[in-house]
């Protein structure tokens, strides 16, 4: 019997594990891939995170940018100065460097174990899975836009993006880059990292795109990237679109799995810590007999990361109408708001 059971090993699920047992409590995290295990994403980290970790991050992240340049159809470049420095990380690197962290404190971990079934019974949750069942107190959802913890039927079903991602060897840059206008409601962005360049493309809005890999293979064969050794991947992403119900019986969601992923910028790092900060803060509450886990978490996250939210809900809605001329100068506009917000942290 666990105090918590984290289903999803990524910077959500990982560091409310370290945050847990670093309190004493019994942990045990459920990942269904193994580790190291790669995964598409550009790779942003806000510096903003140190505030919710006490411990540097220094050793996962390859390099720190001021500077962001962002054009429309590949044209017009509007260069941005940022106060905080946007760091690039691996990820597969990234959360292993987490994960390890969570280790030292006493936390388990089950790796290439895949979640079959659950069922909250007596108070307490049963999990079932491909090797041993295990239970819980308490069962943390961090497993991502497309895990199986988004299709419980007490939650409202979460309004799904198309991503896709390549990382090529060819392109040596250490600059960042967005692009809009490309791929219609959407973006492309581009990040350097420790050993290669990742390019990912995102429809933010509307009907999904069937082409959005094609669309992403020719800017990148534009940009100079040798596509024919790129492996494009394509995931969903899982959106804020309003207040919504972030828990079930003595459960709560994280991350992407919230649909905690910034509608403007697609920034999910950033998010999936604080979200995990709140919920390791709500259960130890909990079991410390200080409150109710469930009314706490979703409550806060509303208060203090559902106002800033919905303002990037109605600048993407703005911004997702400018063609043309408009889209030129509209630019200008919703990066100045991005700038205001800190949000450049995709």
């Amino acid at each position: 019997m666990f105090d918590c059971i984290i289903v999803g090993a990524g910077p959500a699920g990982s560091t409310a594990a370290y945050r847990l047992a670093k309190q004493g409590r019994s942990v045990l995290v459920v990942e269904k891939a193994s580790l190291l295990r790669n995964k598409p994403c550009g790779g942003g980290v806000s510096g903003t995170i140190a505030q919710w970790l006490d411990f540097y991050q220094t050793p996962a992240i390859y390099l720190k940018a001021n500077k962001i340049s962002n054009t429309w159809k590949m044209g017009n470049p509007v260069k941005v100065e940022i106060n905080s420095p946007i760091s690039t990380v691996q990820r597969d690197v990234f959360d292993d460097f987490l994960i390890k962290q969570a280790q030292k404190t006493g936390e388990e971990i089950g790796e290439s174990t895949e979640v079959k079934e659950i069922e909250f019974k007596n108070y307490v949750w049963e999990v079932k899975t491909n090797s041993e069942p295990v239970s819980g107190r308490y069962l943390i959802a961090a497993d991502g836009a497309g895990g199986p913890m988004t299709e419980w039927p007490v939650l409202k079903e979460p309004k799904l993006c198309s991503i896709a991602s390549l990382e090529t060897r060819s392109i040596k840059d250490d600059a960042i880059y967005f692009d809009f206008g490309t791929i219609k409601k959407g973006f492309i962005s581009s990040f350097p990292k420790a050993d290669c360049y990742s390019l990912s493309i995102a429809a933010m809005r509307g009907d999904k795109p069937k082409d959005i890999e094609k669309i992403l293979v020719n800017y990148a064969t534009k940009c100079g990237a040798d596509v024919s050794v790129s492996n494009v991947r394509k995931h969903p992403r899982s959106l804020w679109d309003g207040d919504r119900q972030l828990h079930s019986q003595n459960a709560l969601l994280l991350g992407d799995t919230a649909s905690l992923a910034d509608p403007l910028s697609d920034e999910g790092i950033r998010p999936a810590l604080f979200s995990r900060f709140k919920a390791a803060q709500a259960i130890y509450r909990t079991l410390s007999g200080a409150g109710d886990a469930k009314d706490y978490y979703t409550t806060s996250i509303a208060e203090q990361w559902g106002t800033d939210l919905v303002w990037a809900c109605r600048w993407a809605g703005a911004f997702n109408q400018f063609t043309g001329t408009a889209g030129r100068a509209g630019l200008k506009l919703a990066i100045a708001a991005g700038v205001d917000r800190q949000n450049f942290a995709w």
